[in-house]
């Protein structure tokens, strides 16, 4: 399927997912989140895809809403933007949560607003060096949304994500490695290959068990220690009868590399 504000290929088990308007700095307009949450829907179903990589073409990875788009479609104090969260960001942000196979965000130039919103919903996400995560709604009277208030503390601790809702101010590559809200900060240039390097690596490895370290992962935020020591057990119970355990296991005891199917 051929689609107008993203681009998608797709390779050695792995998923690429660019947004594709760089003239607004690939701002999330109504028809790019509704073609992203369409491929989404399409990789996250395919079996031979077994890690997913989104990016921004051009000089950053997304400046958030579109609000030309927003402003122009009727009078501002007629907008409803809980429901146009509900319709055409909120799909989106669990399609990637709900991923069955993990998911990178390569952050180049600016993530701002909902664009740094996208970024942090990945499960790891890679940041140049001239990176720059804006929790820009202040800016516009606004509150962080498309899942900002959930992630962000999660990943940075409640004092720095309240400062920078409250501030706007911008957070560069390396600093978002140091806080942990990147995973890695890499020079510019290479960050494309160290994103593939990174998705071909996570293809190749077993793909059920990295849609079950999501699950656990996200329940545990809500969980006691003791339900979450249940869940591991039924999970784990669940994850030693796949193919891939059976050949980790096998590969380990026989001392060769495992071939994983995803399987």
């Amino acid at each position: 399927m051929s689609y107008e504000t993203i681009r998608h290929q797709f390779n050695e088990g792995v998923a690429e997912i660019t947004l594709a308007q760089p003239d607004t700095l690939n701002a999330l307009s109504q028809s790019m989140m509704r073609e992203l949450r369409e491929v989404l829907e399409e990789v996250s179903s395919d079996k031979s895809v077994r890690a997913v990589l989104i990016t921004g073409e051009g000089r950053g990875f997304s400046s958030g809403a579109n609000l030309v788009e927003a402003g122009k479609s009727q009078d501002l104090r007629d907008l409803d933007l809980g429901e146009l969260l509900e319709a055409h960001y909120h799909p989106v942000i669990n399609a990637i949560n709900q991923m069955p196979k993990p998911v990178i965000a390569a952050v180049n130039g600016i993530a701002a607003g909902a664009g740094m919103s996208l970024a942090i919903a990945c499960d790891i996400v890679l940041a140049a060096r001239s990176a720059q995560f804006i929790q820009v709604f202040i800016r516009i009277g606004a509150i962080p949304d498309a899942g900002s208030t959930w992630s962000l503390p999660r990943r940075i601790g409640d004092p720095r994500a309240r400062a920078l809702a409250m501030t706007g101010e911008p957070v560069g590559g390396e600093q978002a490695a140091e806080w942990g809200l990147a995973w890695k900060c890499v020079e510019d240039e290479s960050l494309c290959d160290e994103a593939w390097t990174l998705a071909r690596k996570l293809a190749a490895m077993p793909t059920r068990a990295l849609g079950t370290i999501k699950q656990a992962y996200a329940a545990s935020l809500n969980n006691t220690l003791d339900e979450q020591l249940a869940l591991e057990a039924r999970l784990q119970s669940e994850i030693g009868r796949s193919c891939d355990f059976v050949e980790g296991v096998t590969a380990f005891l026989e001392k060769r590399p495992a071939q994983f199917t995803g399987e």
